[in-house]
């Protein structure tokens, strides 16, 4: 009998584990514990084929693991396997991302799967490594069984049980012919309290909506909510769609006014409360009890972010936790401390940012992304500094209060325009991380693109974190782990952000079918620079081999422009400063035309004075972006036209802003710098081969 037979035949048929396991808690809290003794570990351990030996293998050099299962707040329970023994103490910001550890939320992998994770961690390097040196195979069989077993016991269901796992150790494990564990431990708690689902569907409102109602437009000055109003009004919302809550006045910019909630003669879509934050508290409770309202946008701060607001902000926060769970799910409730909503099909911006501080021109033939943002600063700063990032709804959601990361992602995740979803998290509510990861995995099985930016990831930005939207910010590296193995793609900085939802949205129409990349530019450097970028952490490109006849029609280009004697064609290739718009352009099509490319970066060489890249030459009057033989005009239909990637690097100062707007505007790829450009089109790559991964185990 083989040994993965051996120890499947050891253990007990599906669901025993999780009674064993519920029995050995009963009787330990019986006795007063909140863990397993030794006796009931080596019951519970048993029935995963294992035992406990003091004789664990380290002592002849075998490599030592660690094999966990946890109950985390965000995430549920959370399988992770990597380095034992003293290893496991060292910080895992000295490694590259999964070399110390790996993680996987339990719901969303198998055994199968999390052995391929466990597979890229140096804890399997070095295990493989001893049994090359030792003449045998490494146990994945073994370690298949044991995932396996844990996962078994993570599934549940504990929903109704008296306890449930909190975490289950194994460290250290050692392999030689099967798997010894050095020690363990095991501890158990009650199950954790659930919150009500949020009534979803009423999103559609939100964002949506046929009326609007404003609670705190003043009459008299521009204060936050007459600047939403004004808002509202100059981003084509109809005036007799919008009524102002305000007691004493008929109307305030020409919009109408009633004295309540009461007072409507309808049910409102949404409602905008910009009140004091002090007033909301009695406000919410108007609000659930009268039943006038389908969604509430509370855009007021400090709610739950200083210490004094803490306990009244949890409290309220269970108030509408309540409703949620009368007949028809009351309102649901977008912040506290929240900037607002844009929403271009529901052809309103609440935010109360003035428009001619941030105009929202279109920037896409048809907007096609989303962004999400515990932070309404963030939005602004990379919108503005950004434009073509061009969202069809961008929303805050301050403190979740009600709304979480999770429910709107699922929301979203399943509305069949949207290709790209952009999002910037400071914290989760209990269990919301879980939420989220799901509807990670929804989105890109459905063909989207997910892109994720967490803060807090030192202990100060924890706490500036806990100072903005009285969020807990999770352990980065759990973080990160989890949600880029549920599909996405997880930026490290705020430049990285923006560059990889700009290129999610400006490629996602086109087809990744492979890793080898074509790197032209008419400057060495940058020629060098793009193939020196082709790895991340994860996951590498490489420079296609060209075949024969690509050469020859390179050369031939070259020829042409009287280049040949100064240029030989290789990937990289530098084709000289010398070298014209359509040059650079021949040259791209016959590298995209090559079997062994699967991508393009091309430096357009802005400052080459054989480019036209200037708005206006003074030189050579007319020898400029408005040439029809210039790059403006020939790249976008090449861009069009062809179904691999192309980015352009236009590496250049202010001069050149023009050239890069006018391609940018019609939906060509570029970037200011080559090392940004081809990293974010690497890292781009490695979440379209894994998102394809990903659908294809789900389909099986």
């Amino acid at each position: 009998m083989d040994q993965a037979s051996a120890t499947t035949s050891s253990n007990p048929s599906p669901g025993n584990i999780r009674r064993l396991a519920g029995d050995l808690f009963r009787s330990a809290a019986a006795a007063g514990r909140q863990q397993l003794d030794a006796t009931e570990l080596d019951t519970l351990l048993a029935a995963f084929g294992l035992g406990i030996t003091a004789a664990a293998s380290s002592a002849r050099g075998e490599a030592e693991l660690r094999i966990s299962l946890n109950r985390t707040r965000e995430f549920g329970m959370v399988l992770s396997a990597g380095l034992g023994g003293l290893d496991a103490e060292l910080d895992e910001g000295n490694f590259r991302r999964d070399r110390a550890s790996v993680y996987a939320a339990a719901e969303l992998t198998d055994a199968d799967d999390f052995l391929a994770l466990f597979r890229r961690t140096l804890a399997w390097q070095r295990l493989s490594a001893r049994a090359r040196r030792d003449g045998r195979t490494p146990p994945e069989a073994a370690l298949r069984e044991v995932f396996a077993a844990l996962l078994e016991l993570a599934a549940g269901p504990w929903s109704g049980c008296e306890f449930m796992p909190e975490c289950l150790e194994l460290n250290p494990v050692c392999a030689a012919d099967g798997l010894a564990v050095g020690a363990a431990r095991c501890e158990f708690a009650p199950p954790p309290p659930a919150r009500l689902a949020r009534p979803t569907a009423k999103i559609d409102k939100l964002i949506h909506p046929k009326s609007i109602g404003i609670i705190g437009v003043s009459s008299t000055s521009m204060n936050f909510g007459r600047i939403i109003l004004k808002n509202l009004m100059g981003s084509g919302y109809p005036k007799e769609q919008l009524c102002i809550i305000r007691p004493g006045e008929s109307e305030i910019d020409g919009v109408r006014c009633v004295e309540g909630l009461k007072a409507l003669d309808g049910k409102l879509d949404l409602l905008i409360v910009a009140v004091a934050a002090s007033a909301v508290y009695e406000l919410v409770d108007e609000i659930i009890e009268t039943d006038a309202v389908e969604s509430v946008m509370l855009i007021p701060g400090s709610l739950g972010e200083t210490r004094a607001s803490r306990e009244p902000a949890a409290a309220l926060a269970e108030r509408i936790n309540a409703a949620h769970g009368k007949p028809g799910g009351g309102p649901i409730f977008l912040g506290a401390n929240c900037l607002g909503v844009v929403s271009h099909p529901g052809n309103y911006d609440s935010w109360f940012i003035p428009l001619e501080r941030l105009p929202k021109p279109p920037k896409k033939a048809e907007r096609n992304s989303v962004m999400l943002s515990q932070s309404g600063a963030f939005m602004i700063t990379r919108i503005s500094q950004n434009p073509w990032l061009d969202p069809r709804y961008m929303l805050a959601l301050g403190n979740q209060t009600d709304l979480t990361h999770g429910d709107l992602l699922s929301w979203f995740a399943g509305l069949p325009e949207i290709e790209t979803i952009g999002i910037y998290i400071e914290g989760f509510k209990d269990g919301d991380g879980l939420d989220f990861a799901r509807a990670v995995r929804k989105a890109v099985c459905m063909g989207k693109e997910v892109v994720v930016y967490k803060s807090g990831k030192t202990a100060p930005g924890m706490g500036g974190v806990m100072g903005h939207t009285a969020s807990i910010a999770g352990g980065p590296v759990l973080f990160e782990s989890v949600v880029r193995h549920a599909g996405a793609i997880v930026a490290e900085d705020f430049n990285t952000f923006d560059d990889l939802f700009y290129i999610a949205g400006a490629l996602h129409g086109k087809a990744i079918s492979g890793r080898r990349l074509g790197a032209i530019s008419g400057a060495g450097f940058e020629a060098v620079g793009m193939a020196d970028s082709i790895e991340t952490d994860s996951f590498a490109m490489e420079m296609g081999a060209l075949e024969a006849s690509s050469v020859t029609r390179v050369e031939d280009i070259l020829k042409a422009k009287k280049l040949d004697a100064l240029v030989e064609v290789r990937n990289p290739i530098d084709i000289n400063p010398g070298a014209d718009d359509e040059a650079h352009l021949q040259i791209v099509e016959a590298f995209l035309s090559d079997p062994n490319i699967d991508a393009v970066v091309v430096g357009l060489d802005p400052t080459a004075p054989s480019v036209r890249a200037l708005e206006v030459s003074k030189l050579r009057p007319g020898f400029d972006i408005n040439d029809p033989k210039g790059t403006v005009h020939l790249m976008p239909p090449l861009v069009a036209r062809n179904a691999k990637p192309v980015i352009g690097i236009i590496d250049g100062g202010s001069l050149y802003d023009a050239m890069s707007a006018r391609l940018m505007d019609q939906g060509v790829c570029i970037f200011r710098n080559c090392a940004r450009g081809t990293r974010a089109l690497v890292r781009y790559v490695e979440a379209r081969l894994q998102a394809d991964a990903l659908r294809r185990r789900t389909i099986r």
